[in-house]
């Protein structure tokens, strides 16, 4: 992750210093498209760095929440060890995931400050709840759990371990609620004289199916990274043959949870394709490379070469029918394929250009105090759900009414994210997926049996797969922001204006201290973790464990009762 950020970095860096005419005509001074892209990038790589710890923090609470439960029922030590061993590595995670996401914060208020007031009124009202609500208790009860083992009772500690994974998963809930409303915006409305969205319904934007479906297959995707941690460090320990009992425990845990995690995260992936092929019928015909439009129900690519420049496919496996019935859930229901949708969004600029060009009028009488003609009002009116399209030639002129042909078919063209990533990334999420799946099943299915330990195999398997919950889970982000492009709030706000014009020096150095910053925050995060799974429950310190210098109570490794 930090040399793909640093890769990025210097790609964008060559474009900046190698590009020649990129202005975008949005009013004086002028905004660069090579301050927009450093941007992107700034955001984009604080984004990826947040989310290689949150998944993680979303998992282990669970995971917690069971193994404590188990604890509380039982009586036995080594629950309680299990619980207190993932916890430290639980929260080693936690702090490193907090530092990350301040940041992103502070950013909608310097690179993405006129983002933040044009829709500050709806999107800010999610994230203030998720702090008052969610992180105070989250935080409040992670302290608890790591000080509370000596001052409360068995009980009183698992009911803070709760709170402590509902506050997590409370927190992952108003996030998605308000990047949900940047991929559906519902329940709000553009306010003319404030120039700014403002929320008319806020249970709408609430139960917005598109942040519902995202927030459980997040968490859910979340829940696989926190099983799949536990289940390839346990499945360390028992190749090496240490700690025995403590690795089982954890190995049965994390084979049960990670396959219902798993199949649930498939599942509700399907749900959350649905819900967007629904709102962004753009996303949904890159992800599949789908140029045209088939007669229903449309065949699904498994590969393609794709071939941007001619707008075709120069070869594809099909599957036949499958997309039609996954995206549509049904036989009849066409998938519009992506010519027919730029022919769509022509249509929705050419009548965004009468919105914006009545809003500018607007705002000229409104600026020199003259009361807005009935006439302007009615043309806005009229065209303004198209207002955001009419918006994206501001990339290319000051004044749309100038629009020319070439202006028309490249605002067109915009509309459209490059397919070939697209296509592939979400391929590559898709197939760790199921990889992920039959690993899930094969551990709990030799678990139930009671025969995994003579399988070095799936040992082995579960190990090599660590990384891969990780892989998924940015290549689903990057599916699901990149292909949102070119906007920011899908359909209403273009990128190219959400940007503050600031000076490009100051973006660049920013950008560059994140990536250097947060890679150093990332290495301390990777020797601090594996200090202490090398170190494996010794690091408690009961003296039960492989590796202590006391050899006193030590748990029997075949001892499946615990002490």
């Amino acid at each position: 992750m930090p040399l793909f950020a640093c890769y990025l970095l210097a790609c964008h860096l060559f474009l900046y210093f190698n590009k020649t005419s990129d202005y975008y005509y949005t009013g004086e001074p002028m905004i660069t498209e090579s301050l927009v892209d450093v941007s992107r990038l700034q955001f984009a790589v604080t984004a990826l760095f947040h989310f290689l710890f949150i998944p993680l923090t979303l998992g282990m609470t669970w995971l917690l929440v069971i193994m404590e439960s188990v604890y509380v029922i039982t009586a036995k030590q080594i629950w309680k060890d299990m619980t207190r061993f993932w916890g430290k590595l639980f929260g080693i995670n936690f702090a490193l995931g907090v530092t990350t996401g301040i940041t992103m914060e502070f950013q909608f208020g310097t690179n993405w400050a006129y983002y933040s007031h044009y829709v500050g009124d709806v999107f800010g009202a999610p994230l203030a709840i998720e702090g008052l609500m969610a992180f105070f208790l989250e935080s409040t009860m992670v302290g608890l759990f790591f000080f509370g083992w000596e001052r409360m009772s068995r009980v009183q500690h698992l009911i803070t371990t709760i709170l402590m994974a509902l506050g997590t998963n409370l927190s992952a809930l108003w996030i998605l609620i308000a990047n949900g409303w940047m991929q559906n915006p519902v329940g709000a409305e553009f306010n003319y004289q404030t120039m700014r969205m403002e929320m008319t319904n806020f249970t709408q934007i609430l139960l917005n199916p598109d942040a519902q479906n995202k927030f459980v297959h997040t968490v859910s995707a979340g829940y696989v990274v926190g099983a799949m941690f536990v289940l390839s460090v346990s499945a360390w320990y028992l190749l090496k043959g240490r700690d025995v009992a403590f690795a089982k425990r954890s190995f049965h845990v994390a084979a049960a949870f990670g396959f219902a995690s798993i199949c649930s995260t498939i599942v509700l992936g399907d749900e959350s394709g649905y819900s967007i092929g629904l709102a962004q019928q753009t996303k949904l015909a890159t992800m599949e490379a789908m140029w045209e439009t088939e007669p229903a129900p449309a065949s699904f690519n498994i590969v393609a070469l794709i071939n941007e420049k001619e707008e075709k496919n120069d070869f594809a496996v099909h599957v036949p029918y499958a997309m039609g019935i996954i995206g549509t859930r049904s036989l009849d229901k066409k998938i519009l394929g992506i010519s027919d949708i730029k022919e769509i969004n022509k249509e929705r600029i050419v009548s965004g250009i009468f919105a914006v060009s009545a809003l500018d009028e607007m705002r000229e009488s409104m600026a020199v105090g003259q009361t807005v003609s009935s006439e302007t009002l009615a043309q806005f009116e009229h065209h303004k759900n198209d207002l955001g399209f009419g918006l994206l030639l501001k990339k290319y002129t000051h004044d749309v009414t100038q629009t020319t042909p070439e202006m028309l078919a490249g605002a067109t063209n915009d509309t459209i994210p490059r397919v070939t990533p697209m296509f592939w990334t979400f391929r590559i999420m898709v197939g760790l997926g199921f990889l992920m799946l039959v690993l899930f099943a094969l551990s709990l299915f030799f678990t139930i049996k009671g025969n995994f330990m003579e399988k070095k195999w799936l040992l082995k398997f579960a190990v090599i797969m660590l990384p891969a919950p990780w892989i998924a889970a940015e290549a689903g982000w990057f599916v699901a922001e990149y292909g949102r492009q070119p906007w920011t709030v899908y359909g209403i706000l273009p990128t190219h204006l959400s940007v503050s014009n600031i000076a490009m020096g100051h973006v660049i150095w920013s950008l560059i201290g994140f990536v250097v910053f947060y890679t150093i925050l990332f290495i301390i995060e990777v020797y601090l973790m594996q200090k202490y799974v090398r170190l494996g429950p010794a690091s408690l310190g009961t003296g039960r464990y492989f590796g202590e210098k006391t050899d006193k109570n030590t748990i029997n490794p075949n001892d499946f009762n615990g002490v």
